[in-house]
């Protein structure tokens, strides 16, 4: 029996362990352990990428306007034509210009060939492999923008992302006292109508308004749809990081208020697979990456319909389609939506549109980490310092589980107060197994002692954990957060390797308070585990060792005195 709980313990904690090991390998991009690597590399798909500045994504193509037959995902119409400046009807392409916008918290760069926002930088967040440089969110290198324009019916070419257009506005910086920094770009009539698209980048937001309006200067009236999209090729981006890891799972997803959230891979997408709601009178699309993300918004109860495609060579597509009614000669009609590009700030998120939030993935644990993530947050409101948050979170959630852990660890300090008398036993008896093993029972009723009896408890944490695992992972709150001293970024690894080697130290000394197996290679393993396991944690962010060592010492001193209480009561006794 004794034996057999030892088994469990460690299955457990092997188990969870190796859990942890995969969800970090699966969170950074890297393939599963338990599923088969992709088949085409890394390579191979950078070699299909395109690049916008060359204007690569002016051939992406313009979604299909609903109702011809099409299906929802929408077919790829050919727009060389439209890229060229050579529309039916189409004044001549004004000069091609890449305008630079400034505000507080980001610069952002507008390609007036079509009124695309071809990159965007966070100004308030440094690339964690070269912190001279800032975050991008849409960048250039993997043909990411955001991308918007009008569809008409069959045959009828309209503005849209690959038309010229020119700026009317002059301002490129956020100005001291002003709210919005705007850009405004015309297009020059295409069959008669005209296309006027307005950013509005708000001082210390990411939300950037955009205002498409369609100015009919035909006499006849016109039914256009507005479409906006989100371009990206399929390349994960690799760091010079722990075996070269990719930085961050990257892909589409979607939601409404039906199917909820849902992701959409790139692979999915290449091979017609994708599962998402093609209708609704709500929802958005977005592009995640680890930390940030990038979502066409809009809030209104209006039908849209949702698309994902493949452009070309390892460039694809994802956005929605909404119908904008009648538009009579002379008049003219505006859509507005807005366009989110910055980081995974959970909170914010929720304000800004249902389920944006989700964008921040737990997996399979939000249900716990969702609560977690809330009370980390609280905590910080008052401490204002994420590691003494995580310290903090740590003490309350052993407070919460001192009773199942009481009973844990006073089940193994039992077990080693009766420790000598069942070594004794097992070398007295070695030669009659039978006998031992009703020897050692008598022994374990005699003592009041349940040999499987800690590990209940222990099970019923480690789903906690685990949920507290991802929280520490997936927070960019925690981003270039600073503890103390040396520890300046606490999701990316302690530089010195301090806290990896605190957190071997103090499993090995948890090791040495348990009860030593009998059976000696049980007692060589018992004291190898923890050393191999230990080996991970040398490359996990801060921020995670952190928590784990709290959670050891907190252990340590609890089993310790329970462990005396025992000791004292036997010596009593």
């Amino acid at each position: 029996m004794n034996d057999m709980r030892r088994t469990i313990l460690w299955s457990v904690f092997a188990f969870s362990l190796l859990m942890l090991w995969d969800g970090w390998l699966r969170h950074t991009g890297q393939p599963s352990m338990f599923a088969p690597a992709p088949a085409a590399s890394v390579a191979e798909a950078a070699s299909g990428a395109a690049n916008p500045a060359s204007g690569a994504t002016d051939a992406g193509s313009v979604p299909t306007p609903s109702g011809t037959g099409a299906n929802n995902a929408g077919v790829p119409v050919a727009a060389a034509t439209a890229a060229s400046g050579a529309v039916p009807g189409a004044a001549p392409a004004a000069p091609r210009q890449q305008l630079v916008l400034t505000t507080d918290v980001l610069r952002a760069t507008v390609d007036t060939q079509g009124g695309n926002l071809v990159k965007v930088e966070l100004l308030k967040y440094t690339d964690q492999d070269h912190p001279e440089k800032q975050v991008l969110v849409l960048d250039p290198a993997h043909s990411y923008a955001a991308q918007s324009g009008l569809v008409g019916a069959a045959g009828t070419d309209l503005p849209n992302h690959t038309s010229a257009m020119a700026p009317v506005t002059a301002e490129r910086t956020l100005a001291d006292g002003q709210d919005a920094l705007v850009l405004k770009l015309e297009s020059a009539p295409i069959n008669g109508v005209k296309r006027v698209l307005t950013y509005s980048f708000p001082r210390g937001g990411y939300v950037v308004g955009v205002k498409q309006e369609v100015v009919n200067t035909s006499g006849t009236t016109v039914r256009p749809q507005v479409y906006v999209q989100l371009v990206r090729d399929g390349v994960v981006p690799h760091s010079s990081g722990f075996f070269g890891a990719p930085t961050s799972y990257v892909g589409p997803a979607f939601y409404t208020a039906n199917s909820k959230f849902k992701k959409v891979e790139f692979k999915h997408i290449d091979d017609n697979s994708t599962e998402f709601d093609k209708t609704a009178n709500n929802g958005w699309v977005s592009v995640v990456q680890h930390y940030f993300a990038s979502a066409w918004l809009n809030t209104q109860d209006t039908s849209r319909e949702f698309f994902a495609r493949k452009l070309g060579p390892n460039l694809y597509a994802v956005g929605m389609l909404f119908n904008l009614g009648d538009v009579a000669g002379g008049q003219s009609k505006a859509f507005e939506s807005q366009l989110y590009v910055g980081p995974q700030e959970e909170k914010k998120l929720e304000a800004l549109a249902p389920g944006l939030e989700l964008v921040k993935d737990y997996g399979l644990v939000t249900i716990l980490a969702k609560p977690l993530f809330w009370l980390l947050y609280y905590i910080h409101s008052v401490l204002q310092n994420w590691g003494w948050s995580i310290v903090a979170l740590v003490v309350l959630l052993k407070a919460a589980f001192y009773w199942l852990n009481a009973k844990a660890y006073r089940s193994m300090a039992k077990m080693k107060a009766i420790n000598p008398r069942i070594q004794e036993m097992r070398e007295r008896l070695k030669d009659k197994p039978q006998q031992m093993q009703q020897e050692m029972m008598k022994i374990y009723r005699e003592e009041k002692v349940n040999p499987i009896g800690g590990c209940l408890p222990i099970m019923i944490q480690i789903p906690v954990f685990i949920a507290l695992y991802w929280v520490l992972l997936s927070s960019v709150e925690i981003r270039n957060a600073p503890w103390i001293g040396w520890i300046t970024d606490l999701s990316v690894k302690d530089p010195y390797f301090v806290l990896p080697l605190l957190m071997t130290l103090s499993t090995l000394l948890q090791t040495w308070l348990n009860p030593t197996p009998p059976d000696p290679l049980q007692a060589k393993m018992m004291w190898i585990m923890p050393l191999v396991f230990s080996v991970m944690f040398f490359f996990f962010p801060a921020g995670l060792v952190l928590y784990w060592l709290t959670n050891n010492i907190l252990s340590i001193a609890q089993q310790w005195m329970i462990n005396k209480q025992i000791e004292g009561a036997t010596q009593k006794a």
